[in-house]
């Protein structure tokens, strides 16, 4: 192309005029982008660069910043706007330009062998994204051209400068292609043209690789453009010399990086396992690897471990079925597994002295996995040959899942523990799968082990080697059903024997408790043997997370075997309450387990308990609320309502029926009279409104009330009842003194639980229609300040449409104000309330028939409702958000059906509207298919997609692949 000519028709040239775009302007704002240390500067210099680089003018200026002149950030940058023209508006190159711009490049490649690396490769990214673009038809032999080109003698540049650019190029070339913006049907063609090309690149690259005189560079170039290649799925029994030169090179420490991350590439690509005989002869390659792994264990070397490792797991985790199926084969692949187990269980402790371990872990899963897979009779087999294997991975996992002495631990860094923490996890999660294969037996193995440890005087045994077969124990115990195990009488037995003396060891023997709770609850006699461990444990601030857990488990798994212990429980937890031992989070799960505990009780036992126990909160309280409003006891009075919220979450002295998901909550008789919880929120309540007179301004005081009682519903159900008028009338008062969300969604839960029942129609009626009022009041003030108010709001409304549509009935109720306000919503920037709006119209649109107002406001304003759907759908909204655009659509055409075909060929009628981007025929394919479809959801979705894209002008493009 001839670089004085500028290209027609180059999209984007952004805001400043094209004149702008000189050179001598870019060259100045790539100083300003990289020397002004005014950050703004930078910004403005980024934003009209990236402009520059898409207008049409970046032909004229990419070639000019390439001279030998410039420094090397300009010709970067000059590289750099020739890809992006090359990749993005290749429709804008006429195609008698096509040989010139190739030549132009072959040039400046040429030139560049010996100049800039960075901008060498940028220009080696813009020929191959030339070239994938002209494949196959325009360039049909393009790889064999540029290595025929590149090989000719009569460059200025030397052999091995040209030799290197070469391999830069090919290198670049797949690695352009993955992620090219080729249509789909285009890279099928580019990719078999590739793979055809494939024979142009192979043998020079070993031809490179075996040569001895060919420089180290120069190798470890060839190897990183093998694992390019690679990568487009060339079959693996022509990459097997290639692999063998990999594993010859990884003798070489220059080279080592490289020809692992070859090797593992072309071991890794999805249609290796196609080609077995090529596989079975690299089973003994990997394992010749056995000495040097061991050597790099010994002297320390990890970078060497962690690469040989991943090529043995490569084999192994992406060929395990493949393998296996070779049965006369098994010595050699078990050797393999083998080799793998020593990787597991490599010396040193994760992530300080080793990192190699973590990377198995999956290939046992795998491995697992595809020996079940087998017909009974071969899984026989192999279960034989590799039971035994997995009990020693067992034994390695929890060698490698101990502790470091205290000593050394105390010196590992806070991000080196968390690490450790997550490796323990995985470690966990790999004995908990492990158990399908051992089963049973696996237990008793850990359970003879860890009572062999415990009973022996022979020796002083560690606390590690304790705690990481507890480990073993509690990882298992957590997801499997161990009720039936013959094994785990015994471990409770033995748990009080354990000498603790250490913070890791109390924790795991509290979770491993907590794990064993279920089996508790069938073996209650067991419970006196642990409980005093965990009571114990809770007043020590350092086990708090796991006895504080532990015990909940406990009171909601037993508590119907915890009457006996019940007042020690709640002695012992009011003293670590009052001496505030356990942080925030941990008080709110104590508290969630006294109101399992106490539901057990009967209810004079129950007030008893609960008076003891949140008196001195309410004392606390009564004299915080006399206070003048501070942020201290702001968060005084926010931890208490805290903690009676989440003791009224789980303090439920009836029974929930609920028999089949989906069904209406229905509770069991209480024939004790009235709810303890109740009969405290009545003495509370007063209290409760005084401390909201003062704090009503504050959103946070508000949400721990409003929490109070939302979780009291939630739990009580239809026992709450009593409850109900004041709360509504409070409510009320809260509502109109100062609107906040907290107090729309406790609206929503009494709608929800009591507005069908005629006695409690009344308070919740007025209580709808007043804050209905107030929210309405706040939409003509501006409610954008307030999203979370109208996503509540539309919260509130869709339940009331769901749960008791009467409530439109009401001569008081605005509808048609509240229908527009709900318009109004659907264009709020945040997601969740969008979502919310649509939500209220689904609910509404059902309703046009059977409830006479909504029916008259659909009638009248329904056709606003469409536009702002379709000024959605035409861009105005998140595609994310389209799902919930479609199902209001679909409620129209189902229950609206002679209006919507109406509005809606109105609606589509101005030019431009929803979008600039769409033709007439467009719009009324669009508006026909959304008519025809009465029944399938699904289908208007569909539709709905389709015809945002073409809205977006993003229909065909890259942008749709994930959607």
């Amino acid at each position: 192309m001839d670089r004085r000519e500028e290209q027609p028709g180059a999209a984007g040239a952004g805001a400043a005029p094209a004149l702008d775009f000189t050179v001598e302007n870019v060259e100045k704002a790539l100083h300003q982008l990289y020397y002004d240390p005014n950050i703004e500067n930078k910004n403005l210099a980024q934003k009209w660069l990236m402009q520059a680089q898409v207008s049409p003018q970046a032909w004229h200026f990419s070639w000019q910043l390439l001279q030998p002149d410039k420094v090397p950030e300009i010709q970067y940058f000059g590289a750099s706007a020739l890809h992006i023209k090359i990749s993005r508006y290749w429709s804008d190159i006429p195609t008698d330009q096509y040989e010139s711009l190739k030549a132009q490049l072959f040039t400046q490649i040429t030139r560049f062998a010996s100049g800039s690396k960075i901008v060498l490769t940028r220009l080696c990214v813009a020929l191959a994204s030339l070239a994938l673009s002209m494949m196959p038809d325009a360039w049909p032999c393009a790889v064999a051209d540029m290595v025929r080109l590149f090989q000719a003698d009569d460059s200025p540049v030397d052999g091995q400068g040209r030799c290197l650019a070469l391999l830069e190029l090919l290198t670049v070339l797949p690695e352009e292609f993955q992620t090219s913006r080729l249509p789909q049907y285009r890279k099928g063609l580019v990719r078999a043209s590739l793979a055809v090309e494939c024979g142009a690149v192979f043998p020079l690259l070993e031809q490179l690789l075996q040569q001895p005189s060919s420089p180290s560079c120069v190798r470890q170039k060839v190897l990183k453009c093998f694992s390019s290649w690679v990568q487009l799925e060339v079959p693996l029994q022509d990459c097997e010399a290639l692999i063998q030169a990999a594993f010859t090179a990884l003798q070489d420490s220059e080279l080592f990086d490289s020809s692992v991350e070859a090797i593992v590439n072309a071991i890794s690509q999805p249609d290796a396992q196609r080609y077995v005989n090529t596989l079975l002869k690299l089973i003994p390659l990997v394992l010749g690897l056995q000495d040097q792994l061991r050597q790099a264990v010994q002297n320390g070397d990890m970078e060497t471990s962690h690469g040989i490792c991943r090529i043995a797991v490569a084999l192994g985790e992406n060929h395990s079925r493949a393998l296996l199926d070779q049965v006369e084969h098994w010595q050699s692949f078990l050797a393999l597994v083998n080799m793998i187990m020593f990787c597991t269980g490599i010396p040193g402790h994760y992530p300080v002295n080793e990192t190699t371990s973590s990377l198995t872990l999956t290939f046992w899963y795998t491995l697992q996995d595809d020996i079940l897979s087998f017909e009974a009779e071969k899984q026989a087999v192999y279960q034989q040959v590799y039971r035994p294997v997995y009990f020693q991975l067992v034994d390695v996992l929890l060698h490698k899942a101990q502790f470091p002495s205290d000593e050394e631990y105390g010196f590992w860094s806070s991000d080196e523990k968390e690490q450790f923490r997550i490796y323990r996890v995985d470690i966990s999660d790999t004995l908990m799968y492990v158990y399908e294969m051992l089963g049973a037996e696996l237990l008793s193995n850990l359970y003879d082990k860890l009572g062999r440890l415990l009973t022996s005087s022979e020796e002083p045994y560690s606390w590690q080697h304790t705690e990481a077969l507890l480990y073993g124990f509690q990882s298992i115990a957590e997801t499997i059903d161990v009720n039936y195990s013959d094994v785990v009488p015994g471990l409770i037995g033995l748990i009080p024997r354990i000498s603790i003396s250490n913070v890791q060891l109390a924790d795991t023997v509290m979770f491993t408790i907590g794990a064993l709770s279920e089996w508790l609850a069938d073996h209650p006699v067991m419970i006196n043997s642990v409980l005093p461990l965990v009571l114990h444990a809770l007043g020590n601030p350092e086990l708090s997370v796991s006895s504080v857990s532990t015990l909940k488990k406990i009171c909601r798994e037993c508590k119907y075997d915890l009457p006996p212990y019940a007042a020690n429980i709640v002695a012992v937890s009011q003293d670590v309450l009052m001496k505030q031992i356990h942080k925030t989070s941990q008080c709110m799960w104590l508290m969630q387990a006294l109101g399992f505990l106490l539901s057990a009780l009967q209810v004079e036992e129950i007030l008893k308990n609960l008076h003891s126990l949140i008196s001195p909160y309410i004392q606390q309280l009564e004299k915080l609320a006399e206070e003048i409003p501070n942020p201290s006891n702001k968060l005084a009075i926010v931890h208490i309502l805290g903690l009676l919220s989440n003791l009224f979450t789980t303090l439920d002295v009836s029974h929930h029926e609920d028999d089949h998901e989906g069904s209406e909550l229905r509770k069991l008789p209480v024939p004790q009279g009235p709810n303890p919880v109740v009969v405290v929120l009545q003495q509370v309540f007063q209290l409760i409104q005084k401390v909201l007179s003062k704090w009503l301004n504050d959103a946070q005081v508000v949400e721990a009330v409003c929490a109070i009682f939302e979780k009291s519903v939630k739990t009580l159900l239809d026992d709450f009842a009593p409850m109900v008028p004041q709360l509504c009338e409070m409510l009320g008062r809260m509502y109109s003194t100062i609107p906040q969300a907290s107090a729309l969604d406790l609206t929503r839960q009494l709608v929800h639980i009591f507005a069908h029942e005629p006695v409690h129609f009344p308070p919740i009626e007025a209580l709808f229609l007043l804050v209905t009022s107030v929210t309405l009041t706040l939409f003509q003030q501006g409610p954008r300040d307030h999203p979370d108010i109208v996503d509540s709001f539309m919260q509130l409304l869709a339940q009331a449409l769901k749960r008791k549509p009467d409530l439109f009935l009401c001569e008081r109720l605005d509808v048609k104000a509240v229908f527009q306000c709900a318009v109004l919503a659907l264009k709020f920037p945040e997601a969740p309330t969008v979502k919310a709006s649509c939500g209220f119209f689904t609910e509404l649109l059902p309703r046009c028939g059977e409830v006479e107002p909504v029916g008259k406001v659909v009638q009248e304003d329904g056709r606003m409702l469409l536009i702002a759907v379709l000024e959605a759908i035409g861009g105005q909204a998140s595609r994310s958000l389209m799902d919930c655009f479609a199902d209001i659509l679909f409620a129209l055409n189902k229950h609206c059906f002679s209006l919507l075909s109406m509005w809606i060929k109105e609606a589509l009628q101005p030019p431009g509207f929803p979008s600039a981007r769409l033709s007439p025929e467009q719009k009324d394919t669009f508006s026909q298919q959304i008519l025809r479809e009465r029944v399938n959801k699904r289908r208007v979705k569909e539709m709905v997609k389709e015809f945002t894209l073409l809205c977006r002008g993003l229909h065909g493009t890259d942008y749709t692949a994930d959607y």
